[in-house]
């Protein structure tokens, strides 16, 4: 009995601890933010975890590795062309130092904890940020 209790416990511990699976997000939901107090696709995804494709803007100087940078939805977005409206960029900060590789021109995806929460960045305001726990090449 003692051992079905155990075994029991460390299944509801697992199970506990098991996050849920990212909800994986698109340029077009977010889009539908006009205002951080209205209610829309992209504020119900506050504070949930997702998943978001796109490409990577460097907030910092070194060149092989970054911890901050900005997700947007084209490749060149604010460094050949104007920056994309404020519902189009999510500021992320990797979590515990995390460091992801730099890259323009190849497409990425982003999972973490997404924010609806207006923040500055180089770029202008940015409507989201995302406490990022992975950044992986994006694969259709």
């Amino acid at each position: 009995m003692k051992r079905l209790a155990c075994l029991s416990g460390i299944l509801c511990a697992t199970l506990l601890a098991a996050s849920p699976a990212p909800v994986p997000v698109g340029w077009s939901t977010l889009k539908t933010l006009t205002s951080i107090k209205a209610a829309s696709p992209a504020t119900a995804l506050n504070n949930r975890q997702v998943s978001i494709p796109g490409f990577m803007v460097p907030l910092e100087d070194d060149a092989d590795q970054v911890t901050e940078f900005l997700l947007v939805p084209f490749s060149g977005a604010c460094i050949h062309v104007p920056p994309p409206p404020p519902n189009q960029m999510v500021y992320i900060k990797l979590r515990g130092g995390q460091k992801a590789k730099m890259s323009f021109s190849e497409p990425i995806v982003v999972t973490g904890q997404l924010h609806v929460a207006t923040v500055q960045s180089p770029y202008g305001d940015v409507s989201f940020n995302m406490d990022g726990d992975s950044v992986k090449p994006y694969a259709q």
